[in-house]
């Protein structure tokens, strides 16, 4: 009886709250008397734990000629009940909760470490989202978050994913519009941005099994995260079709200035670094698909 009692008590009863209604279910009707001695819950305390039971819409009392017995509600009601009750209650915290996050000035960003703790942060983002959501991602990471993004398209969130591998084919696990082209370099580590109704964000960076992940509802940020992919994805479709007729179509001011930009990596102008990206990328062009894995 002893993790049936515990199941009950994490739902809410007291230990002896639990003991006396399993041994109500077991035998009954009883008396307080019986069940104090059929139960083991203390004699003083048997009428109180009653009490709190019937208001719990757990028992319910029987007046005969042999006086007051009590008897269990069946146990799949108490559930269903319990079930409904919790529902209420957790959805009332999650509109109060809601409103006081808005109200709140201040958001911090929260740190994660470990490639796990990372994933369990994602995760979490992806089901939070309701309307849209926005993913750059690397195969393995695509991969780890596979049943949740389905989950989200289930629900009718659009989604846009940046596979930032670039990879030529499907693997299956990037799904909504995708978008494929490589960028940065697996000596840098493989990013992972996650942006669920432009609410929250989370950034990560993998490497060698091990991450270091950033979560936040900072507006800046999450804009910030928003953009980049945005943008990544624009830019290099804008490049895309430039294909070396840049110096046909853009000016020798634009030019320099592009050149000027430079890049994260160094030693190139910022045109050759989109380059570098772009040829690398086979079927860049958007796929939109219920699953990608499908095709």
């Amino acid at each position: 009886m002893t993790a049936v009692a515990d199941s009950l008590v994490r739902l809410g009863f007291s230990r002896y709250e639990a003991q006396a209604y399993l041994t109500l279910l077991r035998k009954s009707p009883m008396n307080g008397y019986e069940l104090a001695k059929e139960s083991g819950v203390p004699r003083p305390n048997i009428y109180g734990i009653l009490e709190r039971l019937e208001e719990r819409g757990a028992v319910m009392r029987a007046e005969d000629a042999r006086g007051t017995h009590f008897i269990p509600i069946a146990s799949e009601e108490l559930l269903a009940r319990l079930h409904s009750e919790f529902g209420r209650t957790v959805a009332d915290a999650k509109a109060l909760l809601a409103e006081t996050s808005e109200r709140s000035p201040w958001q911090p960003v929260m740190n994660a470490r470990g490639y796990g703790p990372a994933i369990a942060l994602a995760q979490d983002l992806v089901r939070n989202a309701a309307q849209e959501l926005l993913l750059a991602v690397w195969p393995q990471e695509a991969a780890a978050l596979d049943a949740e993004v389905l989950d989200a398209e289930a629900r009718g969130v659009r989604i846009t994913t940046l596979c930032l591998a670039g990879c030529p084919h499907s693997c299956g696990h990037c799904h909504g519009e995708v978008h494929r082209y490589r960028v940065g370099a697996d000596k840098s580590g493989r990013w992972l941005v996650v942006v669920p109704d432009a609410a929250e964000m989370l950034s990560a960076e993998v490497k060698e099994g091990d991450a270091l992940a950033a979560r936040t509802r900072q507006k800046l940020l999450v804009e910030l995260a928003s953009w980049y992919i945005r943008h990544t994805i624009a830019v290099a479709s804008l490049v895309k079709d430039l294909a070396g007729r840049e110096r046909e179509i853009l000016s020798p001011e634009t030019l320099d200035l592009l050149r000027s930009i430079g890049s994260a990596e160094g030693g190139r102008d910022w045109l050759e670094h989109m380059r570098k990206i772009i040829p690398e990328t086979a079927g860049s062009a958007p796929v939109n698909s219920s699953s990608e894995g499908n095709k």
